[in-house]
């Protein structure tokens, strides 16, 4: 088998492109209903383990778990609103483990409030157990919400999170290469990684042998230049925001560019952008499940906790099919402690209200209406089994994706359709694995080798 080439060229067109899926299966956030009387509980591991094991019946490569250090506030309440709590992804993760046989098992983890040694001997444990399934999303934080937990407030700026990603992730990569290694003669080889700068600080030795796949498989999320450099350096996935077709390919070409600076060929990474999913049995039948789910993940009292978040005060005496709050919003900028909040959208919070002040005038919107038009979208693949085959293999094949990383709606039945409906129809197309090939995670995602 020929090795890839560093900065080689990617053909614009591959005929036998298959689509790699993954499940990301959210922390918090109104994406997931759990409020229906029939969605089973959130925080349950038999919910995890059902999941998996279907995912693993449609072959899909990867179970990926969101996780958040803190859950949710909202004017110094819980944001109950939300799924409220959740296991450690690693622990969740290792229950899974035992439970499944070939689906990768995919953690979030955060590098500005952990340590390298530390994480990466855990994710390795999992790695082990697991036969060389495990995979680390890498996320980083900047708000000192979360940092409060750790007695280090907000602690880093939001370009030096990615300074401090970088060196973390090395550091955890030289640790997992120097596991298990033997000198000529036999005797284990104790080989100590060491950084002292003022972002990271270790002096280490892996205490964990390597697993089938020799390390985690490395997923990276984040579309700023920081993220995309870190993703260029260290990745081997990326889940990326973008899914429309033309963001896609541009994204996918800025992306295995930056690769070529870090003398990594082009199939070094697999690229999976985020994807919201809903089948219908018609594209009407679609087109109404999408309107019912843009209805239901932004309900009456989200929209008020919504524009509570940005009015910063109690607004629950307010009707939600009425007009917008007459009452003037505080002077003070958003608070970032209802979950990640863009850094461009942390000020200019006055000038948005009235932009949705001045929208609501001339469109005649209530409360929920507005927050439904300026908050939610319409999910980016909405059809037939079918034509969402067709729509995922062209992406694949023309190398604008290598696949998704699906975020469930509702559970079951919206990954039920995809296993039960679009995979088929993806086989069908030859598109789509008919059974797994390997058992490692990184086989699944058909990398190349260490």
């Amino acid at each position: 088998m020929t090795e890839p080439v560093p900065g080689a060229a990617v053909p614009e067109y591959d005929p036998n492109a298959q689509v790699h899926l993954g499940v990301f299966f959210t922390g918090v956030g109104s994406q997931l209903i759990w409020t229906q009387p029939d969605s089973p509980s959130h925080t349950s591991v038999d919910t995890f383990l059902a999941v998996a094991r279907l995912l693993e019946r449609g072959l899909f490569d990867a179970f990926f778990l969101g996780e958040g250090l803190r859950v949710r506030e909202g004017l110094g309440r819980v944001f109950d609103l939300d799924v409220a709590g959740r296991p450690d992804a690693i622990t969740q993760l290792s229950a899974l483990a035992g439970a499944t046989s070939r689906i990768g098992l995919v953690a979030t983890q955060n590098t500005t409030y952990n340590y390298p040694a530390d994480l990466a001997r855990r994710l390795a444990s999992l790695d082990l157990l697991s036969r060389g399934r495990a995979g680390w999303n890498i996320v980083t934080t900047d708000n000192a919400w979360t940092g409060a937990n750790f007695r280090h407030g907000g602690w880093l700026e939001h370009e030096r999170r990615y300074e401090r990603a970088t060196a973390f992730v090395a550091a955890a990569k030289e640790l997992w290469s120097g596991a298990g290694s033997r000198p000529a003669g036999g005797v284990d080889c104790v080989r100590w990684v060491e950084r002292d700068t003022d972002l990271v600080r270790l002096r280490a030795t892996a205490t964990v042998p390597p697993s089938p796949q020799g390390r985690p498989v490395l997923f990276q999320a984040g579309d700023s230049d920081g993220g995309r450099e870190l993703a260029a350096a260290h990745a081997d996935v990326v889940f990326s925001a973008n899914t429309d077709y033309e963001k896609a390919r541009a994204y996918a070409a800025d992306l295995r560019s930056r690769l070529a600076r870090y003398g990594r060929p082009a199939e070094a990474v697999r690229i999976l952008p985020g994807a919201v999913v809903v089948v219908g049995e018609t594209t009407r039948e679609a087109e109404e499940k999408a309107r019912w789910l843009r209805e239901e993940q932004v309900s009456p009292p989200q929209a008020i906790a919504f524009l509570e978040h940005y009015w910063g005060r109690d607004l629950s005496d307010y009707d939600p099919d009425g007009p917008l709050p007459d009452v003037e919003p505080s002077d003070t900028e958003l608070d970032p402690s209802r979950g990640t909040i863009a850094i461009e959208n942390r000020t200019g919070k006055l000038a948005q209200i009235q932009k949705w002040r001045d929208l609501a005038a001339e469109r005649n919107l209530s409360i929920v209406e507005l927050v439904r038009a300026v908050s939610s979208r319409r999910p980016p693949f909405v059809g037939t089994a079918g034509q969402i085959a067709d729509e995922w293999t062209h992406y694949v094949r023309t190398r604008a994706a290598d696949g998704f990383n699906i975020v469930p709606h509702l559970l079951p039945s919206s990954l039920t359709d995809i296993v039960d409906k679009v995979v088929p129809e993806l086989q069908e197309r030859g598109a789509y694995r008919t059974a797994y090939e390997g058992t490692t995670l990184r086989e699944h995602l058909a990398l190349p080798p260490l």
